[in-house]
């Protein structure tokens, strides 16, 4: 593990030092990680929150997209009716830090997909690298045998969903397990007797969430 971070901490070192804060890392973000947004509406929502008034744009395809929030190293963006967009700046060395992206959509129920990136966008880097998402067992309450019940919801909760989020306040990302949410009422009150109660929090430390 050592080994392939001081490899990460090398090919950043290679690279020529850029401004690493959320406000000039949200404008020069490619249209092709968000293409929803354009330049222009990056910069009017980051204006806009500045001037103390609402951050709301017209996206690409004339919806309606808001910035919510933009701290030094956090930013989150309700991208359309049904998507959010989240970006949190993390350290990888004393010099060097990571963009976390974390997209979700919402439909019956949530679903987020985390990536991360070089804070020049120059690269996608490698999520496994970072992060070990939980698995659905994650989020089951844990038994020695499972019952013909159990056996039964489970082989109908087959989609595995989860809806991720960063905190504005530290280095915690949350994952909630929403596949409760696409099931009948009937069957999501046979699945969530088996399910935690808790979300699964991992924090940022030592170049990685644990």
């Amino acid at each position: 593990m050592k080994g392939r971070l001081i490899l990460i901490a090398a090919m950043f070192c290679a690279m020529p030092i850029f401004a690493q804060n959320m406000k000039s890392i949200f404008i020069a973000m490619p249209d092709s990680i968000t293409p929803l947004l354009t330049k222009v509406n990056k910069e009017d929502c980051v204006d806009f929150l500045a001037s103390d008034m609402k951050a709301e744009v017209k996206n690409r395809f004339d919806g309606t997209a808001e910035m919510k929030v933009l701290a030094d190293d956090y930013t989150l963006v309700q991208t359309s009716s049904v998507g959010t967009l989240e970006m949190k700046l993390f350290p990888v060395n004393d010099s060097t830090k990571v963009v976390c992206m974390v997209t979700t959509v919402c439909a019956s129920a949530c679903d987020s997909d985390i990536r991360f990136y070089t804070s020049d966008w120059s690269k996608e880097l490698n999520a496994e690298d970072f992060l070990s998402i939980p698995s659905a067992n994650d989020f089951y309450l844990p038994t020695d045998t499972l019952s013909e019940e159990e056996v039964w919801i489970r082989k109908k909760a087959d989609m595995h969903l989860m809806k991720a989020s960063l905190s504005k306040d530290d280095g915690a990302l949350t994952f909630i397990y929403t596949t409760p949410n696409y099931l009948n009422k009937e069957d999501q009150e046979k699945l969530l007797p088996h399910l935690r109660k808790e979300p699964i929090i991992l924090r940022w430390q030592d170049g990685k969430f644990r």
